[in-house]
């Protein structure tokens, strides 16, 4: 079964003003298609055509840079569009909360960390909170990797993701990832983050 562009659960519009709804537009429809494209090209007819996108990144070592970079295109982006949404924002609450603050201290302090890994990634990649384990990590990747790879520094489930390539925000915010990364805050769906710590 090839893999297909995911319908978003919201309109283009839905996140704005914090993220406009062009760059929504080209990044759904235009940058995530071409990963879904070019990973279904680089494993057709291959033993691993049939498997999932999470199987494959578990072996992406064994195979080509092309399926390393697409497949981890579509997964990031699959995972960045649920992890937003319209009329979110504000502090996770319940289960989610209380290991942030083990973990980091504050929500706060987690903020803060989660930022200076994004702001601090260099040139196109992603900012992660990961559950390795029992525990929360922060990490960050370059290009379309991610902590599902058998060859990230920091292994595990990705939580919660912030895709930093320019394409994300220049549109809107130029080369000021800061203001970005601000506004990211504001379209966090912290029940998608929480029911992804199982």
């Amino acid at each position: 079964m090839a893999f297909e562009l995911p319908k978003l659960g919201y309109d283009y519009a839905a996140l704005e003003p914090h993220i406009d709804a062009r760059t929504m537009e080209i990044h759904h429809t235009k940058h995530h298609q071409a990963y879904i494209t070019n990973v279904n090209n680089a494993l057709a007819g291959g033993e691993w055509e049939k498997r999932s996108i999470e199987d494959i990144l578990a072996g992406v070592s064994k195979l080509p840079m092309a399926v390393r970079n697409n497949g981890g295109g579509h997964y990031n982006h699959g995972l960045f569009w649920k992890i937003m949404g319209p009329n979110a924002g504000g502090t996770p609450t319940g289960n989610l909360l209380d290991a942030i603050n083990r973990y980091f201290g504050s929500f706060d302090k987690f903020k803060e960390q989660f930022t200076a890994a994004a702001m601090t990634r260099f040139g196109s990649g992603w900012a992660w909170l990961v559950k390795a384990g029992d525990e929360l990590k922060i990490t960050s990747t370059p290009n379309q990797d991610n902590p599902l790879m058998d060859l990230a520094e920091v292994k595990g489930t990705p939580l919660l993701g912030v895709d930093v390539w320019e394409h994300a925000y220049y549109l809107k915010y130029q080369n000021r990832r800061n203001e970005y990364l601000a506004a990211f805050w504001n379209v966090v769906n912290w029940g998608e983050v929480a029911g992804r710590m199982k």
